[in-house]
């Protein structure tokens, strides 16, 4: 196995700029870190490009013998991680992932605070939701932070990143779904009247909610009981009891 142990080596030029939007829609790759990232990507359907392996770690799974792996000194490898204290093992992925399909989804409309999109997608593969569709002004599904919040939940679900969601949403209706609105001013949440079995559920921003354009594809405008002095929840969190009790 080839040892880098420069920080100038092109190899890990290229893995450090996988940690800027930028690099990785350049590259249209991604990088996770740590072991058990990196076994539940071994374990998944995605395109594994190279592991990377600090020189002083030993992994406690044996890697596919087609995969190309890469020893890297520790100030190499801390070049190219984003966490403070990483465990040694990373993996390079294609940011290909598995198209949607199914008939229980989530919509993220501008969720951008990367531990709310990761969240939720963790909770939807809880729940049993089948694939998550983001718009184009969401958290970057691949950035650091998401990836970490989602426990490896995104080697399992499947995603759509349509550039217009009020269209996506619209196609989703006429094949019969129902479009879930979560808002504000909706109706009562455990009230529903006649959602179909296939669903969509939009979570909205986490400061201005689901937008205008969105609301308007919607079949079903809904909010969770304040019964408190809250004036609102946490995204992640309403997401996460929608989610539950739509499969209930």
């Amino acid at each position: 196995m080839e040892l880098i142990t420069s920080v100038k080596n092109p190899r890990v030029q290229f893995w450090k700029s996988l940690g800027s939007h930028k690099g990785r829609a350049e590259a249209d790759a991604f990088l996770v870190e740590g072991s058990r990232m990196v076994l539940e990507a071994v374990s998944s359907d995605f395109m594994i490009l190279s592991v990377l392996i600090r020189e002083d770690y030993a992994p406690s799974f044996t890697l596919p013998e087609n995969i190309p792996a890469f020893r890297l000194s520790a100030h190499a490898f801390a070049a190219v991680t984003d966490t403070r204290t990483p465990q040694g093992i990373a993996a390079v992925l294609s940011r290909r992932v598995l198209p949607l399909e199914g008939t229980r989804f989530v919509a993220l409309d501008a969720v951008q605070d990367p531990g709310n999109a990761g969240t939720i997608i963790r909770t939807a593969d809880a729940a049993g939701f089948d694939g998550i569709l983001l718009g184009p002004e969401c958290a970057d599904l691949f950035s650091p932070k998401v990836l970490r919040s989602t426990m490896g939940s995104i080697f399992r679900m499947r995603f759509a990143f349509p550039q217009d969601l009020p269209a996506a949403l619209c196609d989703l209706r006429e094949k019969g779904f129902s479009v879930l609105s979560s808002q504000l001013d909706g109706e009562p949440f455990f009230e529903r009247k006649n959602v179909s079995s296939s669903f969509v559920l939009i979570i909205g921003n986490e400061g201005n909610g689901v937008s205008e354009a969105v609301k308007a594809e919607a079949t079903h405008h809904l909010r969770l009981p304040m019964r408190g002095g809250a004036e609102s929840l946490n995204a992640a969190i309403a997401a996460g009891i929608m989610m539950y009790d739509l499969m209930r």
